[in-house]
């Protein structure tokens, strides 16, 4: 029954037989035209890809187009994905593309079909499928300095803050709006002998660049500038928020917390041992899955706070879209439509497989009110989709800068001069990004 509520209360909803007639009577697109063709389609292994993969079935039956499709995990789907097209015969028709690392990579490659004129065509695009549902930052990351739109927005993974409501609530504390007010209630609750901290965050080289980044975002710069050419890594800015980072990770964070990635802090946090912890929010699930976390109904979800200058959230984008060197672009296109369309990701909401970048899909009464995420979850996801701010910069070496500027972080959450390691990163990567420039 929740399915069939699903489908009905999404707009275009694109399973639903009798309003694809209505569609196809007022239109001239036709879900069949590309019927008897066959497509690969190359997947990051993710709960996402296992979503369009259990409902390929409804995909074929709508389009009369067979699908082989695979799922490889991100290791290695990426250089894969990569390697492919830049031969120029990849053996994939539509393929998923991890935006926040591999954007100016597919761009300087001029790898992917440019899909404005797929978009644009009536006859190609089902009624409804309304770009304007997602996230501006998203169709930032979907589109070239060159204007053409490389994929569709798949996923939008966003920074949020997670709270233990319990002990705000003991503490008579409100969750934090600013900087300033994390960084007092992180003090507040902290209680060392208990064991108990007021923070927990991604310390790890490399893991830890994204955190660091978002901190950042709220003296409102980015870590090189917009054209992609300079290193802003030891600016006044940003020795100021690897101090402020320092702080709250060395006095307020466990000890230990250096070696963090992102499952270190779950695990911390779910455990009730920190009360605040800030990361993706695709994490979520687990804290509220009464099986695997012990603060379940404590959680509380909240926006990043305010900067000393601005608030944003940072985001991690997935794209879907078609390789140039595809000969079965007519069906390709047909699928990263059907991908990316709101019935999918309302289906992705209800299963807890991700965040989509449609505003549209937060809206959903059917899907709130069977959610296992409360109204707080809802609300911090659409307030960050207003507020996102891309969380790693756009340059083909992100890899090679994320080991760098990981290696800083880590000292300097140790204990080293934030000014002396943040420079000393920076004159170490300067010859890498202006090799890619």
């Amino acid at each position: 029954m929740l399915r069939r509520r699903t489908l009905l209360s999404a707009a275009g909803a694109l399973a639903a037989p009798a309003i694809i007639e209505r569609a196809h009577a007022q239109s001239a697109f036709d879900w069949k035209q590309a019927k008897g063709a066959k497509i690969e389609v190359n997947l990051a292994k993710s709960p996402r890809g296992d979503v369009l993969q259990a409902h390929q079935k409804e995909f074929e039956e709508l389009t009369g187009i067979r699908v082989g499709a695979e799922q490889i995990p991100e290791q290695q789907q990426r250089p894969k994905a990569a390697i492919e097209m830049a031969s120029g015969r990849p053996s994939f028709d539509v393929v998923n593309v991890a935006m926040h690392v591999q954007k100016r990579l597919i761009e300087k490659g001029r790898w992917m079909e440019d899909l404005r004129p797929w978009i644009s065509n009536p006859a190609l695009t089902a009624p409804g499928f309304d770009m304007d549902d997602f996230s501006a930052a998203t169709i930032q990351a979907a589109t070239g300095v060159d204007g053409r739109v490389n994929v569709l927005p798949l996923n939008q993974d966003l920074f949020i803050l997670y709270y233990n409501r319990e002990m705000f609530d003991q503490a008579k504390l409100a969750p934090p709006t600013t900087y300033a007010e994390l960084m007092a209630a992180a003090e507040r609750l902290t209680d060392k002998a208990r064991g108990v901290y007021g923070f927990t965050g991604r310390g790890l080289k490399n893991a830890n660049v994204v955190l660091y980044d978002n901190i950042l975002l709220g003296w409102d710069q980015e870590t090189v500038s917009a054209d992609g050419r300079t290193l802003l890594t030891d600016s006044p800015a940003a020795i100021e928020a690897a101090a402020w980072y320092q702080k709250l990770m060395r006095d307020y964070a466990p000890q230990g917390s250096v070696g963090y990635n992102w499952s270190e802090c779950q695990t911390t946090f779910g455990q009730g041992r920190a009360a605040m912890w800030w990361d993706g929010i695709g994490f979520s699930a687990p804290l509220v899955d009464s099986a695997k976390s012990k603060i379940v109904g404590k959680v509380g979800f909240a926006p990043i706070p305010m900067g000393p200058k601005a608030q944003h959230s940072a985001t991690f984008i997935d794209g879907i879209g078609i390789p140039a060197a595809s000969k079965n672009k007519t069906a390709a296109w047909l699928y990263v439509q059907w991908a990316t369309s709101k019935t999918m990701f309302l289906e992705w909401l209800r299963v807890g497989a991700g965040t989509p970048p449609r505003a549209s899909a937060y809206k959903d009464p059917a899907i709130i009110k069977a959610s296992i995420f409360p109204q707080d979850w809802f609300d911090t996801t659409l307030t960050s989709l207003r507020i996102a701010r891309s969380g790693l910069p756009e340059i083909v070496p992100v890899t090679e800068f994320r080991d760098t500027v990981g290696i800083a972080l880590t000292n300097i959450v140790g204990g080293a001069d934030p000014a002396a390691e943040l420079k000393r990163a920076t004159d170490a990567f300067r010859p890498v990004l202006a090799k890619d420039a």
